[in-house]
């Protein structure tokens, strides 16, 4: 089990990380291209600006998946570790249960009806679905729903799911 469950970590890892790292650089690529349009030709590009806004809502989205997969996320730990072993624990629990629920009920629910009543309306400058744009809140909700399943998993038996590059270190 434990392995079958640090395989899915892996991939979920190796996905969210590598989406992350492609809109990040695609984001800068992007304003230099804008940079360069504007000042040294004198022409700015109109396209790049939307783009990049719509890049950076997908990474904001994304990288927030990719933090509550590794525990990397903001957290206020002077009050958890005040507690006991055993409540931590059932600490732990909840406030996972508690960001899975966000994670399934705002986000999966609340972005599946976000995305479908925006399919019809289309940006400015691209010309593209806000539907688009906005399935990345279902699409990340998901991805937190099963990370938070594995922090539960880890929570409750103790045991820690490592990614590979925690293990290589």
């Amino acid at each position: 089990m434990e392995t079958r469950l640090n395989k899915i970590k892996n991939i979920m890892n190796a996905v969210l990380l590598w989406t992350t790292g492609t809109l990040l650089i695609v984001m800068t690529l992007l304003v230099l291209y804008q940079v360069f349009t504007r000042y040294v030709l004198n022409s700015p590009s109109g396209f790049t600006e939307e783009l990049v806004r719509y890049s950076l809502v997908w990474t904001s989205f994304i990288g927030a998946a990719y933090a509550f997969l590794n525990r990397h996320h903001m957290a206020l730990t002077f009050v958890r570790d005040r507690f006991s072993p055993g409540k931590k624990k059932v600490l732990m629990v909840s406030i996972d249960v508690l960001v899975l629920v966000f994670a399934l009920l705002v986000m999966t629910v609340g972005g599946i009806h976000l995305a479908i009543s925006a399919r019809e309306d289309y940006s400015a400058l691209l010309g593209i679905s806000r539907g688009v744009v906005y399935a990345v809140a279902p699409a990340a909700g998901i991805a937190i729903v099963l990370a938070q399943l594995l922090n539960i998993w880890q929570d409750v038996t103790g045991i820690e799911l490592t990614t590979t590059k925690e293990a290589d270190q």
